[in-house]
């Protein structure tokens, strides 16, 4: 059984530069749902909506902070994104980004070899 799930953190330092960071929510085994076995589940986060995401072909964008704190889980396609700093990474199905930029400079995104589709969880501010 898992003990963490691994995300990516996109956020803002204090002079509104854009980062990427690796971190990882801890999981605790617990009967969820019983009679069914116990399972693997995270700390809930309060969420406020969610809704799917859809990347054209061709679409990018520069530069661009989040526009709330935000949970990204692609499903199709491939997205690039970069920070302000230059930094670059590629997003593939199943890859979780927790978008926290939504201050400063922000980062750019582009889909890769076409449409990509996304699930998106807004995050209900703290």
């Amino acid at each position: 059984m898992a003990e963490t799930v691994a995300c990516v953190r996109l956020y803002s330092d204090s002079s509104g530069e854009s980062h990427f960071e690796d971190i990882t929510f801890d999981m605790s085994s617990i009967q969820y749902a019983p009679p069914a076995p116990a399972l693997d589940i995270s700390d809930p986060i309060e969420t406020s909506q969610c809704f799917w995401f859809r990347f054209p072909k061709d679409w990018s964008d520069a530069a661009h902070p989040s526009p709330r704190r935000q949970l990204f889980i692609l499903l199709e396609g491939q997205v690039e994104g970069w920070t302000s700093q230059g930094d670059t990474r590629v997003f593939g199905p199943g890859d979780r980004l927790l978008m926290e930029d939504t201050t400063g400079k922000g980062h750019g995104a582009r889909p890769l070899d076409g449409e990509a589709v996304a699930l998106v969880i807004a995050l209900s501010e703290d």
